[in-house]
């Protein structure tokens, strides 16, 4: 009688071999064959970025032509006007960027930085966990719903691809919003697939993989193919990872692990291995107390920010035209600081959207900062984020879907991107 392995008993072989930094999305389906498209001259790939923590967008896209609105409420946070001592970088003539995304002024005077101000989740919630659970579900106020937004993004697409790349977190968990049906892969590193250089290890994960299919059944063919292709991946990220990667057009990534996952992002969309989304995360944003203004700890995250997009937007100039990223955070910062030189978390906040499909510049149905305008202290909502991530899918994405993908909300698109093709 041959000698057949369970799954369960497969993985602790596995795992005996020290093959602890697979994702288990490395085997859908029980290893399936992979089909790995080329996106490139089909839709864009999506490059979906969380800010977490709640950003200060007042801070950050400064609204400078407010006036006394927006300098009385912040006497030791606020940017300073453009052309004063480290003032903002102006946009319009009533927008500026905080100076610490100077890297970013050149992508929007090309035009391909769109910025969507007073927008945002429109739930009340001042909650971290729950703005983030609701923004990543794409279903303000639903705790139940078990699948996030890109998930059923992906599940209603009329196209089919079963790379283990299509829908990666660049983390050591996936984000809520690639929760559900399809698999998604948690990579902190590429090199965590090949074991980061252990030879011996590899060899012992791939004899487990070889023992396993080569059962004797009707079906052993089929099975050998698959294993061909699982081996075809760890094939490929090795070679990924044991080729020093240099990112094109002298761009140079932050030393952090952002960095390192715009990076990685980059060279799996050159590798054409079939990523359709990545989500990417950078943490940090609650500045309660001494945020600073020009400089201190928002500043610095600004600049790791801005230094990371740059670097994205050089690194991937040849694909850019089939590229889009889009940043968003849970919710924004009150329009008045606080006692302890900081602000507490507020309501409406900005968008950042960048791309070779987007329309540059400002897009906002600005509701102003004088008292009677804000919501509860804050700067209202006039945009739903989702309005914006709906017109990334019809557009870039090519995914009409939007009732599977936000149901029960009829989006509204806001013209912040050209359709493919147009």
């Amino acid at each position: 009688m041959p000698n057949v392995k369970t799954r369960r008993e497969f993985m602790h072989q596995l795992a005996g071999a020290g093959v602890v930094g697979l994702s288990r999305a490395l085997f859908p389906v029980w290893m399936p064959r992979l089909a790995f498209q080329n996106n490139r001259t089909q839709r864009d790939t999506l490059i979906v970025i969380f800010l977490r923590g709640g950003m200060d967008g007042l801070n950050v896209v400064v609204p400078f032509g407010e006036g006394a609105n927006y300098y009385d409420k912040r006497p030791t946070l606020a940017i300073p006007e453009p052309g004063a001592t480290n003032g903002a970088i102006d946009l319009n003539g009533f927008f500026g960027l905080h100076p610490a995304l100077a890297p970013l002024a050149d992508v929007y005077k090309a035009g391909q930085l769109g910025i969507v101000h007073a927008a945002g989740l429109t739930h009340p919630t001042r909650s971290h966990f729950d703005a983030m659970e609701f923004m990543e579900r794409g279903i303000p106020g639903d705790k139940t719903t078990p699948t996030g937004w890109i998930n059923r993004h992906l599940a209603a697409a009329a196209w089919q691809n079963d790379s283990p790349f299509r829908a990666v977190g660049m983390g050591v968990i996936v984000p809520t919003s690639l929760a559900g049906p399809v698999s998604a892969l948690a990579l902190k590193s590429i090199a965590d697939f090949h074991l980061n250089g252990r030879e011996d290890q590899l060899a012992a994960a791939q004899a487990a993989i070889a023992n396993l299919y080569a059962v004797q059944t009707p079906e052993t063919e089929l099975l050998r193919a698959q294993a061909r292709d699982t081996f075809a991946v760890i094939d490929l990220l090795q070679k990924l990872s044991a080729t020093e990667y240099v990112p094109a057009n002298g761009a140079t990534y932050p030393d952090s692990e952002f960095g390192l996952a715009l990076k990685q992002t980059a060279q799996l969309i050159k590798a054409d291995v079939g990523l359709e989304v990545s989500c990417i995360d950078l943490g940090g944003w609650d500045t309660h107390e001494e945020q600073g203004g020009v400089e201190g700890q928002m500043a610095q995250l600004l600049s790791e920010y801005a230094a990371g997009m740059a670097a994205l937007h050089a690194d991937l100039r040849d694909w850019w035209p089939n590229v889009t990223v889009v940043s968003m955070s849970e919710f924004g910062r009150r329009a008045q600081e606080n006692a302890s030189k900081g602000t507490d978390h507020g309501h409406g906040n900005c968008m950042f959207l960048l791309g070779g499909g987007v329309k540059g510049g400002i897009h906002t149905d600005w509701p102003t900062l004088a008292a009677n305008a804000l919501d509860d202290g804050d700067l209202a909502i006039t945009t739903d984020y989702r309005d914006v991530l709906a017109e990334i899918l019809t557009k870039r994405v090519l995914n009409p879907a939007l009732d599977q993908v936000f149901p029960n909300y009829k989006p509204s698109l806001r013209g912040i991107l050209t359709e493919r093709g147009a």
